[in-house]
């Protein structure tokens, strides 16, 4: 499965849209940090897609687009990034997510 192209989302499956605004001085180092975290999210079990990119319009803000099969799904991606390098790379850094189940 290309976890690069949204599909349309099945019934119960958890979406997550919004952005996260880097401030100048940390937008490096996120993205430095970014390959890795789309590489191991990529890898869960329960991701059906995930996508961070660049807005193209806001500086620093990266526009992040995700859809896990389940809650459980969701669930464990959180567990995962909240002891991951990315944590603490954003630590910080707003979210502006909504999240919702299809």
């Amino acid at each position: 499965m290309d976890k690069t192209v949204r599909p349309e989302p099945h019934a119960g499956a958890v979406l997550l849209d919004g952005h996260i605004d880097v401030p100048a001085e940390r937008l490096t180092a996120v993205e430095a940090a970014l390959p890795e975290h789309v590489r191991l999210t990529h890898a869960e079990p329960g991701c059906v897609y995930f996508s961070v990119m660049p807005c193209g319009e806001v500086a620093g803000r990266l526009i992040v687009s995700e859809i896990f099969a389940d809650q459980s799904a969701f669930e464990a991606h959180q567990a995962r990034t909240a002891a991951s390098a990315w944590f603490e790379v954003t630590k910080d850094i707003p979210r502006q997510y909504k999240i919702r189940t299809a």
